[in-house]
């Protein structure tokens, strides 16, 4: 079934093939340059630290929705052992097994492809099963360091969580903005707050995984116009689930991570960050959310921090 042609029309307007050259791999994180990196620093005052990663546990956020991403199976394989011989020092090791994008994490962009394709109009086929993401693979990732704006849409509509039927609209957005106080610009990272997560943390992890709020099809649009650098949610599927589209699934990230080349981050949790910007009456800040760089990865586990 051909794409339809509201989403190719979208993906003429946001596309970004060739802007960083045909050899780019990283896409919009070439608009996190030093100096916006310097100016991120200055948005540190208070220095009180908020981390963003959800535990990764046995019984995390997957419920089997999304077939083989599994949840961490970790395994000790060295006990107190003296491996050095009797009444050496003793260590103790464990090994993990895990969906790269089990837990909080970032989606490279060779995690989805339309059209053959995935981002700067490489073969889809260039990711294979032994070696992975032959181009863009999470490992160009070498750093994600620059300044986090949270739109805490929630907040902005006066709810703990919008409802699982809420596709979150530009609208929405420029309203998270006018609430942060300060008007998000290129090279940010944006933390989108909808207050899903809370189903999860309270210990309903199918009412997490779906239906969920999520980011509409018209949003990219919004990102691009403000030259992000990449965008991460408090969802399971980042983008609105079901669809808002009938029978178009994944379409934001199809734009997002094919036309744009823009990470996008899921299952990022924003409760204490809402509380923390809450607080001290500001909404930017220093981030730092630099993925394990697994090579050829189509993404992988993060543990972001942001710090006021």
């Amino acid at each position: 079934m051909a794409l339809p042609d509201a989403f190719l029309d979208i993906a003429r307007r946001v596309n970004n093939w060739g802007r960083w050259g045909a050899d780019d791999e990283i896409g919009t994180l070439n608009l996190i340059t030093d100096e916006v990196v310097r100016a991120a620093a200055a948005t540190v005052r208070s220095g009180r630290r908020v981390p963003l990663a959800l535990p990764l546990r046995q019984d995390g956020v997957q419920t089997g929705l999304i077939p083989g991403r599994v949840n961490p199976l970790r395994t000790m394989v060295a006990l107190n052992q003296e491996i050095f011989g009797p009444g050496t020092i003793a260590t103790s090791d464990d090994v993990v097994t895990l969906g790269l994008q089990a837990g909080t994490h970032w989606d490279g962009l060779p995690h989805v492809s339309h059209s053959g394709l995935i981002y700067n109009g490489r073969p889809a086929d260039s990711v294979t099963a032994h070696a992975g993401a032959a181009f863009s693979g999470i490992e160009k990732v070498t750093s994600v360091v620059s300044r986090g704006v949270l739109l805490d849409v929630a907040r902005a509509l006066g709810v703990d969580r919008l409802p699982g039927d809420h596709a979150v609209t530009p609208e929405d957005l420029s309203a998270a903005e006018e609430l942060a106080g300060t008007a998000v610009r290129a090279g940010d990272v944006v933390l989108v707050r909808t207050g899903q997560i809370r189903a999860y943390l309270g210990g309903d992890k199918e009412a997490y995984a779906y239906p969920s709020p999520g980011l509409s099809i018209r949003t990219p649009e919004w990102f691009h116009a403000r030259d992000v650098a990449a965008v991460a949610n408090d969802t399971l599927t980042f983008e609105i689930f079901p669809p808002e589209v009938e029978n178009l699934w994944l379409a934001v990230h199809g734009l997002d991570l094919v036309e744009m080349g823009m990470l996008q981050g899921q299952n990022w949790n924003l409760e204490g960050l809402s509380a923390a910007c809450a607080e001290e009456g500001r909404y930017a800040f220093w981030l730092d959310a630099t993925p394990e760089p697994f090579v050829g990865g189509a993404g992988a586990p993060v543990a972001p921090v942001a710090v006021l």
